[in-house]
């Protein structure tokens, strides 16, 4: 008796709460004369920076960065199609990263009162240590689902035995009758709040999925 072929697809999630969160903010102000404006974001951005810096040395904030001074100038546009006067806009972008939820909270709260300071998105992670073995977990979880899943079906024909031909991720697998590498499964990972601004943040999910074909005997 041939083989019969059996192709099936194995999938697994854990949820972890976030251990990390990221905080993007801007210092960003607009004024008609260049030098004003500049000297302004300047000032405030000094500000800001000795804030994260006493954060960072009394440890809630872990890592922190700044970008340069970035200036432009627009001439809006008004009733009638008449064009207004040059607007001069001045922004310093800042992201930390935090560690409590609390100590986020805090600093925002603290931030959030100074003139010209815009609070952006923050980004809740895990570190890379926790990312990378709860990928190790649910791709190898992923994998056994497909091997049960495989025997159960050979089994339900009476059969005894399954042996692997391949395994992908989910739509890369080879067709049936065409060569058949061994292929690497990999595990992906969604930050359930990514984009919002919350507190309160909903846990991260690492997911995997795999697809697998079996030769069952």
């Amino acid at each position: 008796m041939s083989d019969v072929i059996i192709t099936v697809r194995g999938e697994d999630e854990e949820r972890r709460a976030p251990e990390r969160a990221t905080l993007h903010l801007s210092v960003r102000a607009d004024a008609p004369a260049r030098d004003e404006v500049v000297r302004r974001v300047l000032v405030r951005s000094e500000t800001v920076r000795e804030r994260i810096a006493a954060a960072s040395a009394a440890g809630s904030i872990l890592d922190w960065s700044s970008a340069r001074l970035a200036v432009r100038v627009e001439r809006p546009w008004g009733d009638g199609g008449v064009r207004h006067d040059p607007v001069h806009t001045a922004a310093v972008e800042f992201t930390a990263t935090f560690a409590d939820a609390g100590d986020l909270s805090a600093w925002v709260s603290d931030a959030s009162t100074l003139d010209d300071v815009e609070i952006g998105e923050v980004h809740w992670h895990l570190t890379s240590q926790t990312r990378a073995a709860l990928e190790r977990e649910v791709a190898e979880r992923a994998v056994g689902i497909a091997v049960a899943r495989a025997k159960a079906y050979a089994e339900a024909l009476g059969l005894h035995s399954v042996v692997p031909l391949e395994v992908a991720d989910p739509g890369f697998l080879a067709p049936e009758g065409g060569p058949r590498p061994l292929r690497a499964m990999r595990a992906t990972a969604f930050d359930a709040a990514e984009a919002a601004v919350s507190y309160r943040p909903d846990d991260i999910v690492v997911s995997a999925a795999v697809e697998a074909r079996f030769a069952a005997r």
